[in-house]
């Protein structure tokens, strides 16, 4: 009979995890053109930062990390809804969405 003793992660094992969905959200970023996909990696990375947050928080027995996940999460939603806004606009008027757009928005 196989030994099904489980590993307890603990704080490493979640900064590893968070620094991974970090990356591939900054890869997202820097490699892509495409400004959907630039939004979903942003949202990848603000989620890393939430586990960082939370890990830090449960490993510390402190609650303000739990509680700044909430103000990370009313920051990524403002921040999806201007951004899907900016690329509608751009979408309405060049009828396609391109990041070499946004360098011609006067502000």
């Amino acid at each position: 009979m196989l030994n099904e003793a489980w590993i307890e992660p603990g704080l490493n094992h979640y900064l590893m995890l968070s620094a991974i969905i970090f990356s591939l959200g900054l890869l997202g970023v820097l490699l892509r053109k495409n400004a959907i996909v630039m939004l979903m990696s942003i949202e990848l990375m603000l989620n890393a930062v939430n586990l960082t947050f939370v890990a830090f928080s449960k490993y510390s027995g402190n609650i303000n990390g739990q509680v700044m996940v909430f103000f990370v999460m009313t920051i990524a939603a403002a921040e999806a809804a201007v951004g899907l806004a900016i690329v509608a606009s751009i979408f309405k008027r060049f009828k396609e969405v391109n990041i070499r757009f946004f360098e011609h928005l006067k502000g």
